[in-house]
This record gives structure tokens, C-alpha cells and sequence, in this order.
């Protein structure tokens, strides 16, 4: 008996596996900000956005004259006459603010979509670097609470894009 407790034993202490699985953590966002393509689509989009504002800035300037004008006529007209005016202008005020409203919609679509196209070259990327540097596992770093410096794989993996990827094409 006492042999067989020796004996299972032995293999018990024996059978146990030292694999360990190589994790490390990314920071999209940090890539997407920071990388060559990323500052492109920045400018981009910051472009955009400026052609937009000076757009609706313009319109919104023409409304509050119209305002301020129909404000200072509002004993010259007539009551029914200022009253149309003024609806007049609530219904450009509706369309200038429903005009806005679309406007920033296709804005946040143009930034998802060209993301998403960023996001199409990264996704290879970091595959290829996972299957050549043996990694298990990689974890979006804004899960991460704590984790040591090296097992942060973004900056290499800025490295490779910006080397592979200089310019997109943004719509």
C-alpha cells in the first residue's frame, strides 16, 4: 500500500504542465490617434468638420440678422404680416437646426467608416505579430487596470502600420 501512495504520488508531483500562455494588451485607440494613416484621417476630418462649421456659422450669422431685423420692424408691420414673418423664420430655424443635425450624423458616419478602413490594415497586422512573437492572447488596453510596460505590443505594431500603410484614401 504504502508503495502505491509512493507511486501515485510520484506521477502526480510529476504530471503537472509548466506551459505558459504569452499575454499582452493594445491600445487601438493610441494607434488610431498616433499612427501615419491615423494623423491623415485626423486632418481629414478636422478638415471636414471646418467646412461644415464655417457652413452652418454662416447660416446661423443669417438667421440672427433675420431676427434681429424682424425684432426692430415689430411695430412698424402689421400684426398678421409679423406674425407670418416670424413663422417664416421659426420654419428656417427648424430646417437650419434638422440641416445641422444630418450634417453632424454624416460627419460621425465619414469617421466610423474611415476607421473601419484603418482598422481593415491593422487587423493583419497584429495577426501576423501575434503568430511570430507566440502570443496567446492579446486584450484591448483600456480592460487593463495594471500590466507591465513590455507586455504592451502598440507600439511595435505602430512601427509596422506606419511602415506598411502611408496614405488611405478618405471619402
Amino acid at each position: 500500500m504504502k508503495k502505491i501512495l509512493i507511486f501515485i504520488f510520484f506521477f502526480l508531483n510529476f504530471s503537472n504542465s509548466y506551459a505558459e500562455a504569452k499575454i499582452s494588451y493594445i491600445d487601438i485607440n493610441f494607434i488610431i490617434e498616433n499612427s501615419i494613416v491615423g494623423k491623415s484621417l485626423n486632418d481629414h476630418m478636422n478638415s471636414l468638420k471646418k467646412t461644415h462649421f464655417d457652413k452652418f456659422n454662416k447660416l446661423e450669422n443669417d438667421l440672427k440678422k433675420k431676427e434681429n431685423e424682424l425684432i426692430s420692424k415689430e411695430n412698424i408691420l402689421e400684426k398678421n404680416e409679423f406674425q407670418n414673418r416670424v413663422k417664416k423664420l421659426q420654419e428656417e430655424i427648424k430646417s437650419y437646426r434638422i440641416n445641422r443635425s444630418k450634417s453632424n450624423e454624416v460627419i460621425n458616419n465619414n469617421k466610423i467608416k474611415n476607421t473601419k478602413k484603418i482598422l481593415l490594415f491593422l487587423d493583419p497586422i497584429i495577426k501576423k505579430y501575434v503568430d511570430n512573437n507566440s502570443i496567446s492572447l492579446v486584450l484591448p488596453k483600456k480592460n487593463i487596470i495594471v500590466g507591465k510596460k513590455n507586455l504592451d505590443i502598440t507600439d511595435p505594431i505602430i512601427n509596422i502600420l506606419n511602415k506598411q500603410v502611408k496614405e488611405i484614401n478618405f471619402e
